[in-house]
């Protein structure tokens, strides 16, 4: 071999060169962290979003910075041996501060590495929090995602969150959900998504890690005052009011009775079941296991599925979000939508029929909002036109004002370009509209020893009252105390009832102190 061929294997890797050694050492100062700060995670027992921002997404940045430069340095040393001779490459790099040329270079360099790690750490930060913002999730696939912004910005939980519940807290959700992002984006970019968007979402975060972090299951809440405003199709919109008690109860013995409503919320019982349709509307099989260990199955009697399906089939521990399925996305129907306007007093009650046509004016089949906006005013206007025309003549305002509320309406909850209503997302919460309860609680699901899922309606709700017939309706008398109070009748409770201490007769009664009160105050016959 030649001496020349000698030098040339003999001749130093490209990587050893000042630009290559600080890139390496970025990615190795990087990597290290990330590795430091998963190690953190996972031994961790409290969730810390901003741990995730660093270890996912600010480190891995810096490093793939890092590895930039390792090659950029290698590309500009392979550039500078082509101009030099074999024998002026030394083995590594040498650094001289003393040389003005260099040393500028060098410090330049510094600056410009820190400054692009800075913005890159800002720039990752904010990234992050955009893709958190309820503008990101809502609006940035503005004709995908209308349907569920608008309806979430209508609803209950306008104030929570996107992330609060599609994403929670933690590093390894908010990861699961950018890679389940990914698609949607790959899905909207060539117009795979469907239409209606499916629900419910199937790799949903559960429930006690997202609801339950602001919603308290197990608390005791008992019986919960309801008031239910409908209004007829009559001519009169003829308004009912029913008033009821919802049995809440509660889920933990340690805060009140396990009864109620919120007994199926699983704090000692267990509730699994399978479902036929991707909805989970249809659910032909129940098992309960109880606090004690005790199981029952339950088969719908209509639709009852062999040993060998139910094994094979998916099964669901029921959650808060098999009930409240539609937490914040709640698209109401005509009917519901129109009660709850009247209610408010946006719509004129006076104007006859308004209901019936209001709730026709809504359900018709259109292909675009524009059309559905415009139909809507011309129907409603040539009703009262042709049909009331002097009232339409008095209360022009009226009706006007009954137009825009049901524009309004359709605008809220009805999306025909994403073929998107009630209908197609039904809501789960009571029986009215759909299913529901009923979906178990239908008198069809028994179990092998002749138990049955009851369906009576005194389980979950007690009607108080209904205006519809005030005959049935429980009466509730002013309070009147236990005991004639006679001329202390006008006092205060507070005069007598005094908060953590024994009670004191406002007069002194000497020897007669100890006597029940009923020796002085007789009940009146």
């Amino acid at each position: 071999m030649s001496e020349t061929e000698q030098t040339k294997t003999k001749q130093p890797s490209l990587f050893r060169n000042y630009i290559s050694f600080v890139g390496a050492a970025i990615s190795s100062a990087a990597l290290v962290s990330v590795v430091l700060l998963f190690l953190v995670e996972i031994t961790s027992h409290q969730e810390n979003p901003y741990l995730g921002i660093l270890t996912y997404i600010i480190f891995p940045s810096i490093l793939i910075f890092g590895l930039v430069v390792v090659i950029l340095g290698r590309m500009l040393e392979r550039r500078r041996r082509h101009k030099a001779s074999p024998t002026e490459v030394a083995p590594y790099p040498k650094l001289d501060l003393n040389d003005s040329h260099a040393r500028r270079a060098f410090f330049v360099f510094l600056t410009v590495t820190f400054l692009f790690i800075c913005a890159s750490a800002f720039g990752s930060y904010k990234a992050y929090e955009y893709s958190e913002s309820d503008a990101f999730c809502g609006e940035s696939c503005h004709s995908v995602m209308k349907p569920e912004y608008t309806a979430y910005k209508a609803g209950a939980h306008a104030r929570v969150g996107c992330v609060g519940c599609h994403v929670g807290p933690g590093a390894g959700w908010y990861v699961r959900s950018k890679f389940s992002g990914a698609y949607q984006l790959y899905s909207v970019s060539f117009n795979k998504y469907p239409r209606p968007i499916t629900t419910p979402v199937h790799n949903l975060r559960p429930a006690p890690e997202t609801c339950e972090q602001c919603h308290w299951p197990e608390k005791f809440f008992g019986a919960q005052l309801k008031v239910f405003n409908h209004y007829g199709y009559d001519e009169k919109n003829t308004p009912r009011q029913m008033r009821m008690l919802l049995n809440v109860g509660g889920g933990s013995p340690m805060t009140g009775q396990v009864a109620g409503i919120h007994w199926h919320m699983n704090i000692a019982n267990t509730v699994d079941y399978v479902s036929t349709d991707h909805q989970r509307q249809v659910i032909p099989w129940v098992r309960i296991r109880d606090r004690n260990g005790n199981v029952v199955e339950y088969h719908d009697r209509n639709r009852r599925l062999t040993q060998q399906q139910i094994e094979a089939a998916d099964k669901r521990r029921m959650d808060c979000v098999d009930c409240h399925n539609r937490p914040a996305h709640v698209y109401l129907t005509p009917d519901a939508a129109l009660n709850d306007s009247f209610a408010a007093g946006r719509l004129d009650i006076s104007l006859p029929f308004l209901k019936k046509k209001a709730v026709e004016a809504l359900s018709q089949p259109y292909s675009t909002e524009a059309e559905a906006v415009q139909k809507i005013a011309a129907g409603l206007n040539d009703f009262y036109r042709s049909h009331y025309s002097e009232l339409y003549g008095k209360k022009g305002e009226s009706v006007k004002q009954a137009v825009t509320e049901t524009q309004r309406i359709f605008r809220t909850y009805f999306f025909p370009e994403m073929r998107t209503n009630w209908q197609t997302h039904p809501n789960n919460i009571g029986h009215f509209y759909s299913s529901g309860c009923f979906r178990c609680h239908d008198g069809e699901h028994v179990s092998d020893t002749g138990k049955v899922i009851r369906n009576d309606c005194d389980i979950c709700h007690t009607v108080i009252y209904d205006s519809a017939s005030p005959a049935a309706s429980i009466k509730i008398a002013s309070f009147q105390h236990p005991v004639d109070l006679g001329a202390l009748s006008d006092r205060k409770c507070e005069t007598c009832h005094k908060p953590n201490e024994p009670f004191k007769h406002p007069l002194n009664l000497g020897d007669i102190s100890m006597f029940q009160c009923v020796e002085c105050h007789p009940k009146k016959p």
